[in-house]
């Protein structure tokens, strides 16, 4: 199935850390089939992508979901898809690159967050941090666009995406939610205290692997080589990977290339961890209202289970529509995007 794509730029809200006025840049991709323009009454999908990653990564998945819902009903058809760009990942990177530099140079940032300084590899104790407010207020600002107005959206997100997701709804009562419903994979999402008991001790070593990672190849061909034998890169599959050495590399001025995203706005990313906190109270909030999917890895290398169960824990308010378990570890998008557009089929054909 042909998808035509259509780039897009956009300004995000201003931020206090805008010099001038000069606001950052995000970056989204439409998709769309020669019918599926026609569908008025379909589905509008929105796609976050994982630190790390970008907008194109959801390819596969997406020709498969439009492939998928062709023949169903016309309420449940694909209308169209949007990816969005984090700010500091993807073509946005390049076009923040100047920006970042200057105004966020250690990541798309507003609050604070201490870590012992022998444990992290930036030589300060005091990092600010905040990331996913901004990008989660960039894509809440598209969604109330005169573009999206009448729309029925389902929301996706993939790991740090659910949160930038579950915060687009702040600010929305109840009786005006945007989305028809939500889909949330391998979701790193937690209350204070379970981050705390779970999962904060690791934070440290994936920043210190972000920042020693490798990030630069004589070519895209050698590139290609040199992921494709190594983890985690070797598990995707084989259009994903493809994908990624296309449209998250860059060439530079002496002819190699190198990732678009900067390793270290992507280290700053992990913890950025205080909106994650505040999409679980979303989802409490929300949960009666808008139907909402989890998706987990069968072997989850990044959420512990006593993670994923709260999040789905009805004792504490939190009700979920589905739990979908797919074969393969935390960047299921990457490694399983067939599987990953059954899960958002599955959820498209369940609403109304």
């Amino acid at each position: 199935m042909l998808l035509h794509t259509t780039s897009v730029v956009f300004d995000c809200p201003p931020s206090h850390h805008d010099r001038y006025g000069r606001t950052l840049k995000m970056t989204a991709n439409r998709y769309e089939t020669l019918d599926s323009s026609s569908s008025y009454e379909g589905v509008t999908l929105l796609f976050a992508h994982c630190i790390g990653s970008h907008k194109e990564q959801w390819e596969p998945a997406i020709q498969h979901v439009f492939r998928l819902q062709q023949s169903k009903p016309r309420h449940q058809r694909i209308r169209e898809a949007w990816t969005f760009d984090w700010q500091s990942h993807g073509d946005a990177a390049t076009l923040n690159r100047e920006a970042l530099g200057e105004t966020r140079e250690m990541g798309v940032c507003e609050s604070l967050l201490v870590f012992p300084s022998s444990s992290f590899p930036l030589h300060s104790e005091l990092i600010f941090f905040q990331a996913a407010y901004e990008w989660a207020d960039s894509i809440a600002a598209f969604v109330r666009s005169p573009q999206m107005r009448g729309k029925r959206m389902v929301a996706v997100g993939h790991s740090a995406g659910t949160g930038a997701m579950m915060m687009s709804l702040r600010g929305n009562p109840l009786s005006s939610l945007p989305y028809s419903a939500m889909v949330l994979i391998e979701p790193f999402l937690a209350t204070r205290e379970m981050y705390l008991r779970h999962a904060a001790e690791d934070t440290p070593a994936a920043v210190a692997a972000t920042m020693l990672r490798r990030t630069q190849w004589p070519s895209r061909s050698e590139a290609h080589a040199w992921l494709s034998q190594r983890a985690p890169w070797r598990r995707w599959d084989a259009r994903v990977l493809r994908i990624y050495v296309k449209h998250g590399l860059r060439e530079t001025d002496d002819g190699t290339v190198e990732l678009k995203c900067d390793r270290r706005q992507e280290a700053m990313a992990y913890p950025d961890v205080e909106p994650h906190f505040d999409a679980v109270g979303e989802i409490k909030r929300v949960c009666r209202t808008v139907p909402i999917h989890l998706v987990w890895a069968t072997r989850s290398d990044l959420v512990p289970k006593a993670i994923q169960d709260a999040l789905s824990d009805a004792s504490k308010g939190r009700f979920v529509a589905s739990i979908t378990r797919v074969e393969g570890r935390h960047l299921l998008v990457q490694e399983a995007p067939d599987r990953i557009a059954e899960a958002i089929c599955a959820a498209v054909n369940r609403i109304g």
